[in-house]
């Protein structure tokens, strides 16, 4: 049976998520992190498109994308396609990267937006991995905090949002306790819906 097409309109802004194959490694090394970066920049210059936020855990990957003229599917078998290439290269493998398609929620309000940018970099917290977002250098959380990081993000998306110093509002926004209740509270949410997030 053929896959439904997904729907795409200019400019939709998606949380978009890819699962290693049997939950296995995508990022094995400093490299393999590094080279995907590389491939979100390069991706943006052929195919443009705004990451609004991402953060790269050891078997997944959420991106925060709003597409500009090229849609979701041919900005995503790009960046997926091309890090395929490079991980069995230089792993000597064969096959699947992915566990099959990405996954692509649209988000279509200011509320969804913010609470996902909070979800993906609190994601490493979330796992034990780090006690702070900011200790997590595989995300764009750096990117919030100040300016001139070079990370292939574009922040300004999320902090139009806020008022006054727009960096520490947003990090209050993150990291306070209550906002993580909260956060856990949508998430519940998102999971009774059938969505993974």
């Amino acid at each position: 049976m053929a896959r439904k097409r997904r729907v795409w309109r200019q400019g939709e802004l998606y949380h978009v998520m890819c699962r290693g194959n049997r939950r296995g490694e995508i990022f094995r090394d400093k490299d393999d992190y590094e080279t995907y970066l590389r491939i979100l920049s390069m991706t943006k210059e052929r195919v443009p498109f705004k990451l609004l936020g991402y953060c790269l855990m050891t078997n997944h990957v959420h991106l925060q994308i709003q597409t500009m003229d090229q849609a979701i599917w041919t900005i995503m078998q790009q960046i997926n396609m091309r890090i395929t290439l490079h991980f069995n290269k230089k792993y000597n493998l064969v096959g699947h990267l992915f566990q099959g398609r990405y996954t692509a929620e649209i988000i279509d309000n200011d509320a969804y937006k913010l609470q996902t940018s909070r979800y993906i970099h609190l994601n490493p917290v979330k796992a034990g991995m780090v006690e702070t977002p900011e200790a997590y250098v595989w995300s764009s959380y750096g990117a919030f905090q100040s300016e001139g990081t070079g990370l292939p993000v574009d922040p300004e998306g999320i902090l139009g949002h806020f008022d006054g110093d727009r960096r520490k509002a947003y990090r209050k926004f993150v990291e306070s306790p209550s906002r993580r209740r909260d956060l856990d509270k949508w998430i519940e949410k998102t999971m009774d819906r059938g969505v993974e997030p």
